[in-house]
């Protein structure tokens, strides 16, 4: 891990918890690293669906009932 580090208080669920350090001592890394590299995925996630909004933020926006009558479903 980076020597630039911020300390933070999380508290999880118990069975989170567990489940977090079984993960840690099983990929021989710390809670901390399994948390970072989990939230980092995250995040990336996240601005990728930023991005998508952006680049489709002036089409024309489709009612749910007028893409089930394009389905030729019945609402």
């Amino acid at each position: 891990m980076s020597t630039l580090t911020k300390r933070a208080t999380v508290y999880f669920n118990p069975a989170v918890h567990n489940v977090l350090r079984t993960k840690a001592h099983l990929s021989h890394r710390s809670i901390s690293e399994v948390i970072n590299e989990a939230l980092l995925h995250e995040l990336a996630e996240d601005a990728e669906d930023l991005k998508a909004f952006e680049e489709r933020a002036n089409e024309e926006t489709v009612s749910y009932e007028d893409v089930l009558a394009e389905l030729n479903l019945n609402v």
